[in-house]
C-alpha cells in the first residue's frame, strides 16, 4: 500500500509538471499581473462600478459583467505595445468584476438605503445616514472577507468538487475565441488532473443553460476584421445609449412613456421606459430570466396590486410601500424568493452531506483513509509558488473578521450592532458562503437574498427587537456569500485559461480596495442629488431588508398578505423543486421552468423596468433562433455590452448636472406624475 501510494505521489508530481508546463507554452511564459493589466481592470471595473451602482439603486439587480469585462479588455489591449496574454485577460476582468460588483456585495443597493429608511417612532431610532467616512469605515470591514475566503473555497469546488460554474466556464470559452487558443477543457476530471494527459474517466458538463451560454465560438478566421467591427458596434451602440440618456435627463418623459393613458399611469404606475441599457440587460439575462421576471409582473401589477386595492387591504396610494399594494405585494415577493432559494439550497445541503459526512464515514469505517486524500491532492495541477499561501488566508481572515468587528461597531456603536454580533455574522457568512458557491457553481444563480434573510431570521432570535442590528448582521452575512461566489467565477475562468490563481488574487485585492472609494463617492453624490429611495432610484431591495426586520421583530404583517404569502412560497417551493430535479437530471428545458427569484423582481419593480428587458430578452431570443449561436457569436453581446455601459457612465452626467442645480429643460408630457426629473 505504502509503495502504491509513492508511485501515485511520484505521478501526481510528474503530471502536475507537465500541466504546468503546458500553461508556460500556453501563455508563452509572460508574466500575468503587470501594470498595464491592473490598470485596464480598474478601469473597466469602476465603468461597470458605476453601472452597477445605478442600476442596482433602481432595480436592486446588477451583474458580475465578467463576459463584458473580458471583451473590452481584449478591445483595449490592441491599443498596448504587445498584445496581452489569455491569463493577463483573466487577471484583467478578475479586478473588473472585483472592482465593479462592490455595490451589491458591501450593501450600497439595499443595506444602506434601508438604514435611510427607518423610522424613530415605528423603530426607536432615527434614520441612519452614514458620512462619507462611515460608509469608508463600513465598506472596508466587508470588503475582504469574501476574498480571503475564495482560496480554500477555490480547492474544494474546483479543484475537488470540479463544479461547472456556467458564467466562468463561459467566460474562458469567450477568451479562448479572443486570443485564439484551443478551447478550454470543460470535463469534469475524475482524477489525476487533465484528461488530455492521461485520465481514464471522464464525464462532460452539460452546456451551461444560462445568460452566459449566449457567447458563441465566434468567426476568428479574420481577427484584425473582427477587433475593428467590435469596436465599432462597441463605440456605436455605447454613443447610442448615452445619447437617449442625457436627452432624458432634459426631457424626463422619454424614459416615462404612459402605457394605457396618463390615468393607469399616475394611479397604477403603468409607464414605459425605453432604455436601451434596458433593452442591453435584457439580452444579456436572455429570455427564460427577462420572462419569468415579465410574469411575474402580469401577477403582481396587473392581478394582486388591483385586487389588493380594490378589497382594502391595501387602502393607501398604489405606490406608498407602508400602506399601498406596492407595499402589500413586497411581501408575496419576499416569500417567493425565500421558498425558492431554501429550496434549491437543499440538494446542495443533501449532497455536502453525501460527499463530506456520510461517504467518508463508510470509508473510514471500510479502509485507510489515505488514498481518498492523496486523490483530492492530485487534482491541482498548480504549483505552490501559483497558489495563495495558506498562511495569507489565515491570516486575512483574521485580520478581515477582527478588523471588520471594530470597524463596524466604530461607525454603528453600541446601539447599532454589539461586536459579539458582528463576529457572529461573519462565521455565518463564511458558512452561508459555502452554500451559495455550491448552488452557483451548479446553477449559476447564487442565492445570496434567501442566504441574507437566514441570517436575519437567526439574528432577530439572538438579539431580539432590534432592527439595526437585523440589517447590518444580515448585511455582513451576506457581503461574504456574493463576493465570494463572483470571485468563484472568475477563479473558475482562470482554472479552465491556466491563470495564476495568485495572480487573481492580488488583482480582487486590489479591485476591491479600489471599489470602496468609487463606491463610496459615487453613492454619497447620488445620495445628495436624488432622494434615495425616491422616484429615480427606488432601491426595492432597501424595503425588503427593512420589511423582513420589522416582520421578525412584531410579528405584523398587512391585511390577507399572510394567506398569499404561504400559497406563493408553496407554488415556488414546487417549482424550485421541479426545476431543482430537472437542472440535475440534465434536462435542456430547465431553463424555461421559471425561476422564483426572477419572477419574484417582477414584483419589486414596477412594469417600467421589466418591460424593456423583455424586449431585449426577445431580441436575443430571435436572433440566436434566427442565426444560430455559432453564427451568432458574440456580436450582440458587444452591442447589448455598450447599451448598458452607455447609459451606466453617462448617468455620471447627469449626477453632475444635478449636483449643479441644472434641471430639466422640459416637463412637458409628465402630466402623469412619474417623471423622475420633473417636480410633482
Amino acid at each position: 500500500m505504502r509503495d502504491h501510494d509513492v508511485r501515485n505521489t511520484d505521478g501526481s508530481r510528474r503530471l502536475r509538471r507537465q500541466a504546468r508546463h503546458s500553461a508556460d507554452k500556453l501563455d508563452g511564459g509572460q508574466q500575468e499581473f503587470t501594470l498595464r493589466v491592473a490598470l485596464s481592470g480598474l478601469l473597466i471595473g469602476c465603468l461597470l462600478c458605476f453601472t452597477n451602482l445605478y442600476f442596482g439603486l433602481q432595480t436592486g439587480w446588477i451583474s458580475m459583467m465578467s463576459l463584458q469585462s473580458a471583451l473590452i479588455g481584449f478591445l483595449l489591449s490592441k491599443f498596448f505595445p504587445t498584445p496581452i496574454s489569455p491569463q493577463e485577460n483573466v487577471v484583467l476582468q478578475t479586478i473588473a468584476v472585483a472592482t465593479g460588483t462592490m455595490p451589491l456585495a458591501a450593501g450600497f443597493v439595499g443595506i444602506l438605503p434601508a438604514l435611510g429608511l427607518l423610522d424613530e417612532e415605528r423603530d426607536g431610532t432615527a434614520p441612519l445616514q452614514l458620512s462619507w467616512w462611515g460608509a469608508i469605515g463600513w465598506s472596508c470591514a466587508v470588503a475582504f472577507f469574501g476574498v480571503f475566503l475564495s482560496p480554500p473555497i477555490r480547492k474544494q469546488v474546483i479543484i475537488e468538487e470540479q463544479l461547472a460554474f456556467p458564467s466562468g466556464t463561459a467566460t474562458a470559452q469567450l477568451i479562448s475565441v479572443l486570443h485564439q487558443i484551443p478551447p478550454p477543457d470543460t470535463a469534469i476530471r475524475q482524477r489525476h488532473g487533465y484528461h488530455e494527459l492521461g485520465t481514464d474517466e471522464v464525464e462532460d458538463i452539460p452546456a451551461p443553460e444560462s445568460a452566459a451560454e449566449h457567447v458563441g465560438l465566434a468567426d476568428v478566421r479574420e481577427p484584425e476584421v473582427a477587433t475593428q467591427e467590435s469596436w465599432g458596434a462597441l463605440i456605436w451602440s455605447f454613443a447610442v445609449s448615452g445619447a437617449m440618456t442625457l436627452a432624458a435627463y432634459f426631457f424626463p418623459v422619454i424614459f416615462s412613456i404612459p402605457l394605457f393613458g396618463n390615468y393607469l399611469a399616475s394611479d397604477w404606475l403603468w409607464t414605459f421606459t425605453p432604455s436601451l441599457s434596458y433593452i442591453g440587460q435584457g439580452i444579456i439575462m436572455g429570455f427564460p430570466t427577462t420572462l419569468s421576471m415579465n410574469l411575474g409582473m402580469l401577477v403582481g401589477w396587473a392581478i394582486l396590486s388591483p385586487l389588493a386595492k380594490h378589497s382594502g387591504w391595501a387602502p393607501g396610494p398604489v405606490g406608498d410601500m407602508t400602506t399601498g399594494s406596492r407595499g402589500w405585494i413586497l411581501w408575496i415577493s419576499l416569500a417567493i424568493m425565500c421558498a425558492d432559494s431554501l429550496v434549491s439550497l437543499v440538494p446542495v445541503v443533501a449532497e455536502v452531506f453525501y460527499a463530506k459526512v456520510w461517504r467518508r464515514a463508510v470509508s473510514l469505517r471500510d479502509g485507510d483513509p489515505s488514498e481518498t486524500r492523496l486523490e483530492i491532492e492530485d487534482k491541482e495541477v498548480e504549483t505552490p509558488d501559483r497558489l495563495v499561501p495558506m498562511r495569507w488566508v489565515g491570516w486575512g481572515l483574521a485580520a478581515s473578521v477582527i478588523g471588520g468587528t471594530l470597524l463596524v461597531w466604530l461607525v454603528f456603536g453600541d446601539e447599532g450592532i454589539k461586536p459579539w454580533a458582528t463576529l457572529i455574522g461573519f462565521l455565518m457568512g463564511g458558512l452561508l458562503s459555502i452554500l451559495g458557491v455550491r448552488a452557483l457553481g451548479e446553477t449559476d444563480l447564487n442565492p445570496v437574498s434567501g442566504l441574507g434573510k437566514i441570517s436575519q431570521l437567526f439574528f432577530a432570535w439572538i438579539q431580539p427587537g432590534n432592527i439595526v442590528a437585523n440589517i447590518i448582521a444580515g448585511g455582513v452575512a451576506e457581503a461574504g456569500a456574493q463576493q465570494a461566489g463572483d470571485l468563484m467565477q472568475d477563479l473558475k475562468t482562470g482554472h479552465l485559461i491556466h491563470a495564476s490563481p495568485r495572480a487573481q488574487f492580488f488583482g480582487q485585492l486590489i479591485g476591491s480596495l479600489l471599489s470602496i472609494l468609487v463606491t463610496t463617492t459615487a453613492y454619497t453624490l447620488y445620495n445628495r442629488a436624488y432622494q434615495i429611495p425616491g422616484p429615480s432610484f427606488p432601491a426595492p431591495t432597501a424595503y425588503v431588508w427593512l420589511g423582513l426586520a420589522r416582520l421578525l421583530r412584531d410579528g405584523e404583517l398587512p391585511l390577507k398578505s399572510g394567506e398569499f404569502m404561504i400559497a406563493f412560497a408553496i407554488l415556488f417551493a414546487v417549482v424550485a423543486a421541479c426545476k431543482a430535479y430537472v437542472q440535475r437530471r440534465g434536462g435542456r428545458y430547465a431553463k424555461w421552468i421559471p425561476s422564483g427569484v426572477a419572477f419574484a423582481i417582477g414584483f419589486l419593480n414596477t412594469p417600467s423596468f421589466s418591460l424593456a428587458r423583455l424586449i431585449g430578452g426577445i431580441i436575443e431570443h430571435l436572433y440566436y433562433t434566427r442565426v444560430g449561436r455559432e453564427r451568432g457569436g458574440i456580436r450582440l453581446i458587444i452591442v447589448a455590452s455598450g447599451f448598458v455601459l452607455g447609459e451606466g457612465v453617462v448617468s455620471v452626467i447627469s449626477l453632475v448636472l444635478r449636483t449643479w442645480g441644472i434641471g430639466a429643460a422640459s416637463c412637458w408630457g409628465c402630466g402623469h406624475g412619474m417623471c423622475g426629473g420633473c417636480p410633482a
